[in-house]
């Protein structure tokens, strides 16, 4: 454990991490320069490129209060149910290795939190793009802050961008294999937090996401799955995932560990 004195803070983030030499720095350079205290909770999920050890320099250069862990379990999910244990703060951010987090991520969040009460289990953040372009950002923005006043009772981004009061994500089940082991555990999971109150969103909560996953056809649903999701009630989505996505995504070898397939890495290479 690195940082072992815990000061009153009301943030965890949890970091799933598997062979991120490339990005992971940037990550962790914008984790700590956030404006609210936090813990972070790394976990090392098997990675085999040396990301790991660079990171614990970098975290304790940076004077970070942090804990890494090590899940073997291959698969994300794994990583963030190990992750999701240790927390212990009223809040907690669930981080990509590969995105980008403004310094007054945690703090808008909190904002949102304090504004709506304890009936607000989750704010999100919308995905700015990574290439840069004023009217590009301002499309992002106005599309999923839309969706979102459109349709409340949904998940309208990654789960790089979602946090969550930690009391209702536990309630909720958390992240967990034997619920949910296929890609879009972001959606599932938002499902059985948000039958424990409701999200919100705001236009200054954001990150920026990598765009380098060219082809996301293993970890994607198709057009005919996503509009009925999008037109079946809030109180059959529970079937909808379980009974009906589950059995699909599971047909089509859909699971969570898909996720470790970074094609990206032999496309950049021989661009």
């Amino acid at each position: 454990m690195l940082g072992d004195s815990v000061v009153a803070m009301r943030w965890s983030v949890v970091l799933p991490v598997f062979n991120e030499a490339d990005y992971l720095p940037r990550t962790l350079a914008s984790l700590a320069a956030q404006d609210a205290p936090f813990r972070l909770i790394l976990v090392d999920n098997g990675s085999t490129d040396g990301c790991i050890e660079d990171a614990r320099r970098q975290i304790e250069a940076a004077g970070m209060t942090a804990t890494i862990l090590s899940e073997p379990r291959p698969g994300q999910v794994h990583a963030l149910r190990r992750g999701l244990g240790e927390v212990a703060t009223e809040f907690v951010a669930v981080c990509d290795a590969d995105t980008l987090y403004p310094p007054h991520y945690l703090s808008a969040a909190m904002r949102l939190f304090d504004r709506h009460g304890p009936a607000c289990v989750a704010a999100c953040a919308w995905l700015a793009p990574e290439r840069p372009g004023r009217l590009r950002r301002l499309a992002r923005a106005a599309h999923r802050l839309g969706a979102a006043r459109l349709m409340p009772r949904q998940n309208h981004t990654s789960g790089a961008a979602q946090t969550f009061r930690s009391a209702a994500l536990a309630e909720a089940g958390s992240y967990d294999p034997a619920i949910w082991p296929y890609v879009l555990k972001d959606h599932e999971v938002m499902h059985r937090v948000l039958q424990r109150g409701r999200q919100a969103y705001a236009a200054d909560l954001w990150c920026i996401s990598s765009e380098r996953r060219a082809d996301r056809r293993k970890v994607r649903w198709t057009l005919a799955e996503r509009l009925r999701y999008h037109f079946t009630p809030f109180a059959r989505k529970t079937d909808f995932f379980h009974h009906w996505l589950g059995p699909r995504f599971a047909g089509r070898g859909q699971a969570d560990t898909v996720l470790r397939d970074q094609s990206w890495t032999n496309a950049g290479a021989a661009a």
